[in-house]
């Protein structure tokens, strides 16, 4: 008898708790300019991502049919932010302008009327520093948030979950929309687009594989220089190469 498929993780929680079943094993590898390398794995992303669920809730209460629009490039953070946005049952937007909240490295052009949450990208960042806005959530607050979810509320499964390239996908189908790949593939992309990234590591996860993500600058500079890539995506252990 054929052995069954494995069924995806039904929502972000199963996800999760998925991506945690070996905890030390890389799921996020990122690689930045200036030699940025920052790992996370399935123990330390799940802890990322209950801290800034927690809040999301707090500070600008997310909850189902709440829109985050996710104003930030692709990037480790901005993929903690998502699985977050989605822990509370909300809807991450990427190419749309109108949301009820931004998540942005950029607060000062953020539009008027939506509660701003400013991210400071750099891995070491322990606050978003003098340029944050008198009336902007500061990102890195996560930092004294609890390392566990405290609350969070109630999915619901028809809601919006995802808005990216002119489509809406609902959370209960958020990890169903691409094929069941279950091996635990180890797959390398580039930056370039978010909508792409974001898609790609649901895909990936939801098979209890991994994501090395690659800043678009750097992908360029390893597409030109074949020797440097084989250098940096080789010890990566990269089954499925993207970049």
């Amino acid at each position: 008898m054929a052995t069954p498929t494995p069924r995806p993780p039904a929502d972000v929680e199963a996800l999760l708790a998925l991506l945690q079943r070996d905890p030390g094993r890389p799921r996020i590898t990122w690689y930045g300019s200036g030699g940025e390398r920052v790992e996370l794995s399935g123990a330390v992303l799940a802890n990322w991502v209950s801290k800034t669920t927690n809040l999301l809730v707090d500070e600008v209460d997310a909850a189902p049919l709440v829109r985050v629009r996710l104003d930030l490039p692709a990037h480790w953070r901005t993929l903690v932010w998502a699985l977050a946005v989605w822990r509370c049952g909300a809807c991450v937007v990427v190419d749309a302008q109108d949301a009820d909240v931004v998540v942005t490295d950029r607060p000062a052009q953020a539009p008027a009327g939506s509660l701003v949450v400013a991210v400071a990208l750099p891995a070491l960042a322990r606050g978003f520093g003098p340029d944050l806005p008198g009336d902007a959530v500061d990102g890195a607050a996560v930092l004294s948030q609890p390392d566990v979810v405290v609350w969070a509320p109630a999915l619901v499964p028809d809601a919006p979950a995802l808005v990216a390239d002119g489509t809406t996908v609902a959370h209960d189908r958020l990890l169903t929309t691409g094929p069941a790949e279950p091996d635990g593939r180890r797959v390398a992309i580039a930056g370039d687009d978010l909508s792409t990234v974001v898609r790609t590591a649901l895909t990936t996860w939801a098979s209890d594989g991994s994501v090395v993500l690659v800043e678009p600058g750097v992908a360029a500079e390893l597409r030109s220089d074949p020797a440097r890539r084989a250098r940096v995506l080789g010890p990566e252990n990269v089954t499925d190469d993207r970049v």
